[in-house]
């Protein structure tokens, strides 16, 4: 077996090994202080409540474990003869042409859909079912499936036109224009979400008159910040999940908020949990991590379009076929393993982040608002208390709930931050 593939695969089976180390150590951790309420949280948060959200994690670290080893059997199927597979039969009806390397993406990417749908059956209709999150019909789930894959067929059809055009047409430099194409995508990408992908999905209603828009107006104008409008989302006919977002630039930027969170939260509450999304906008979060997501693309395009151009890639791989859209898939395959590695460094930057924001919203609201709308968050969500360190440190985009609250009693009373909290 050449060497680039041996490497892969290995580093393909140890990825897979310590994300199931990590989710072992989460399930023991969960597992071990279920039948005891963290001291901080006695008084809001029931024994019985705290048991629930320990069954959910455990059942889902189970679920998210049978997930990892069946993409890594996707993985090692690609890899031992699926390329040639799957190419060889687009080939058969299909002559040398974009369009062929076009189809060939876009079967993988229909493959992988199809392959993991039993487990987002599962996790809907028995995981969710069991701790009483669910709330899609059958009909509902798969009309957004339907909807999601024909969204991605109309958006992604043209681009890998675009992309495998610019590969064949400029050479050498091809990834620096994918790049400038990729960086004005992300740029519009989300007012374009925001008039016409959320609207397919959800029904988005202006927030009602009464006490809490008043109340977020108010917040808004202090703050300084402009938004296109306050907006309800019936996200209550999916799941009894709450939350809420902030999404566009300029004219297009919203303020969405959950009608389950609405429903489940006080007027001070929401209040907080607003305030906490504009500190992100008032530490201008959202354009460095635009930023450095356009860095990491960059130098991500780069690696590919030297690996592109070497004559052993796709037969390191075992192709046997000569396809623009091959190298690049093949490179894909490889991205798969390096971005494990850097996600730990994006999760702790958004840690900070969170840190930064919820500071924010103290400063603006209080603490105690911003306490119990995390307190609540967490019950709501089953998000558990107990998380295990290494694991959070991994995998957590989001510092976990006890230590951001123990931040906020530690910044209102005038205590210095935690040092290298997580």
């Amino acid at each position: 077996m050449p060497p680039l593939s041996l490497a892969f695969i290995i580093s393909a089976l140890l990825l897979t090994i310590f994300s199931r180390i990590l989710s072992r150590r989460q399930t023991a951790s969960v597992l071990t202080h279920r039948d005891a309420v963290p001291v901080d949280f006695a008084n809001s948060i029931t024994l019985e409540d705290h048991r629930r959200a320990a069954d959910y994690t455990i059942e889902r670290e189970k679920l998210g474990r049978l997930e990892s080893m069946a993409d890594l059997a996707l993985t090692f199927a690609w890899v031992f003869g699926g390329i040639n597979l799957l190419y060889g039969a687009i080939a058969s009806f299909i002559p040398p042409s974009l369009t062929r390397g076009v189809v060939f993406l876009l079967a993988v990417t229909m493959i992988g859909s199809v392959y993991a749908l039993p487990f987002r059956l599962y996790k809907t209709f028995w995981l969710e079912q069991k701790f009483g999150f669910n709330r899609t019909s059958p009909a509902t789930f798969i009309a957004d499936r339907l909807k999601s894959w024909l969204i991605a067929l109309v958006v992604a059809t043209p681009l890998l036109y675009g992309a495998l055009w610019v590969m064949r047409s400029f050479s050498g430099l091809w990834w620096l224009w994918v790049w400038c194409g990729l960086l004005a995508l992300m740029i519009v990408a989300p007012s374009v979400y925001v008039r016409f992908v959320a609207p397919r999905f959800n029904t988005f209603t202006p927030l009602a008159e009464g006490p809490l828009k008043t109340r977020i107006e108010n917040l808004l104008q202090r703050c300084g910040f402009h938004a296109s409008g306050l907006f309800s989302m019936d996200a209550s006919r999916r799941s009894a999940h709450g939350n809420a977002y902030f999404i566009g630039f300029g004219d297009s930027k919203r303020i969405v908020l959950f009608d389950t969170l609405l429903t489940q939260s006080t007027t001070e509450e929401v209040e907080a949990i607003v305030a906490h999304e504009l500190g992100h906008f008032r530490h201008k979060h959202i354009l460095y991590g635009i930023v450095r997501s356009a860095l990491v693309s960059l130098a991500m395009l780069a690696a590919f379009g030297w690996l592109t151009k070497q004559a052993w890639l796709l037969p390191s791989f075992g192709v046997a076929y000569q396809d623009d859209a091959l190298a690049l898939f093949v490179c894909m395959l490889l991205a798969s393993v390096v971005g494990p590695l850097i996600a730990p460094l994006g999760n702790w930057i958004s840690r900070r982040n969170e840190f930064e924001a919820d500071a924010y919203a103290r400063q603006n609201v209080g603490a105690i608002p911003m306490i119990t709308a995390l307190t609540k968050l967490a019950r709501d969500n089953g998000s558990t208390l107990t998380p295990d360190p290494l694991y959070a440190l991994v995998n957590y985009s989001h510092p976990p709930v006890p230590i951001r609250v123990r931040q906020l009693r530690q910044d209102a009373a005038g205590e210095p931050q935690l040092a290298g909290a997580a």
